[in-house]
């Protein structure tokens, strides 16, 4: 995923500009398909009991619920946008999409906890194709002028969809439409997505990185295999009270991840395209930044779906009253992210930026 910026031109080809409405609704189009990735990355904690309850899963199946789409995007995320790079960022928007409305319906339709966890995989492993050409397309697509605000615009989406997924979550389960119970908290997806695949093939330009050579297939499967041999054991060994095997896993997780920085810097002293900019680690609030975003996230997975269980199995509130419980936190969240915002305006780098804890992938241009 090499980067696109204004000094070198020559390495991005859009389709062309988008001005006045048409590139309003540009931008819509792509923030609207990163607020569906975000509510569904939280959407289920206030649905979880009642998934648990109609489709009989086990305690370790609801966990993999929600898991299986954190995992998925995570893993295909880098793949995602050197995909874009190469093949087109429209197409794989509009491919991404496509797929993570079908994988919705699906959703929505699944009858066991198999087959909901199955089209969770697809979800997630769509929303990486995906989100990654939101981010690409609105730094090939706006100047340095108008960038600031355009993905001042995209954070605002992603922290609001993460906030307010719990809810509406909680307030489709209850509302119980048409019988449907929890599945509408997926279906609704569906004309989201038919409408943002249809905007997409008029309103979004074509890009791509004209220098970008082929993909990074010993990276990829690198980077993937270690993730996942980590992910896989933190989420099922504490049900199976930490086996040996799962030790193991992670361990060779660790040595798989290790052997993928040493391949990718190999492939930067050879002058051959990483999956990874490796540089961008010696940049101390890029370096701070991720930190944060990794304790973020790491607490806030343990304590959203903990805290949504205890709501609901243990005080036996409903999910509209759980829903307001996250609202609650929701408040705080954001007062937060306003002091937050105000001591890094006063006291500039001695206090944490709200921004660092959304570190900028390597296509975005940390100078507009």
């Amino acid at each position: 995923m090499s980067a696109d910026t204004p000094s070198l031109p020559s390495r991005s080809a859009p389709a062309g500009t988008h001005p006045g409405t048409g590139r309003t609704v540009m931008l819509v189009v792509v923030l609207v398909a990163e607020l569906m990735n975000a509510l569904d990355g939280s959407v289920v904690y206030t649905a979880l009991p009642a998934i648990q309850h109609d489709t009989g899963a086990s305690g370790a199946a609801v966990q993999w619920i929600h898991a299986a789409y954190a995992l998925t995007f995570a893993l295909g995320l880098i793949t995602g946008g050197r995909l874009g790079d190469l093949y087109g960022r429209k197409r794989l928007f509009l491919l991404g999409t496509g797929v993570f409305t079908a994988a919705s319906l699906l959703c929505g339709l699944a009858g066991t906890p198999a087959l909901l966890i199955a089209a969770r995989v697809v979800q997630g492993g769509a929303a990486a194709v995906m989100v990654p050409q939101v981010l690409a397309t609105l730094h090939v697509t706006f100047d340095e002028g108008s960038r600031a605000k355009a993905f001042s615009l995209y954070g605002t989406i992603m922290s609001l969809g993460s906030v307010a997924g719990p809810v509406l979550g909680g307030v489709l389960t209850s509302a119980d439409l048409f019988g449907l119970g929890w599945r509408p908290i997926f279906l609704i997806n569906v004309p989201i997505g038919v409408a943002t695949v249809l905007l997409g093939l008029r309103y979004l330009p074509e890009s791509r990185d004209l220098a970008a050579r082929r993909l990074d297939l010993a990276g990829m499967t690198l980077a993937s295999l270690g993730l996942l041999l980590i992910a896989y054991p933190l989420t099922v060994g504490g049900a199976h009270h930490w086996p040996a095997w799962s030790l193991f896993m992670m361990a060779g997780g660790s040595l798989t991840l290790a052997v993928f920085v040493l391949q990718q810097r190999a492939r930067t002293t050879q002058c051959r395209e990483p999956l990874v900019v490796l540089a961008l680690f010696k940049s101390r609030a890029f370096t701070a930044g991720l930190s944060a975003q990794l304790v973020f996230g790491l607490l806030s997975g343990v304590f959203f779906l903990a805290w949504t269980l205890f709501m609901q199995d243990g005080l036996g509130l409903s999910p509209r009253q759980a829903a307001t419980g996250f609202v609650t936190a929701s408040v705080g969240e954001m007062a937060g992210a306003w002091l937050a915002m105000s001591l890094a305006v006063r006291h500039g780098r001695r206090a944490p930026r709200p921004t660092l804890c959304w570190p900028r992938p390597p296509w975005v241009d940390t100078r507009g």
